[in-house]
């Protein structure tokens, strides 16, 4: 599996969509059920407002972080 980006495409800068390697706009309910199956490791699941986003798993690195700006 490739690297995960969010691509803030939803209200407020919200992740609705995520690239994944050469898939494109990956939904976000899709991805979210890889990432609890495992298939994304080094990424894990937050739940914000009742909503489930994939999130980068801590470290001291900007350049991996799911959402870059």
């Amino acid at each position: 599996m490739g690297k995960i980006r969010g691509n803030n495409d939803g209200p407020n800068g919200r992740n609705e969509t995520y690239n994944v390697g050469k898939r494109k706009n990956v939904p976000r309910t899709e991805i979210v059920r890889e990432v609890e199956q495992g298939k994304h490791p080094g990424n894990h699941v937050v739940k914000i407002n009742g909503r489930k986003y994939v999130r980068d798993n801590p470290d001291h690195s900007k350049k991996d972080n799911v959402n870059q700006k």
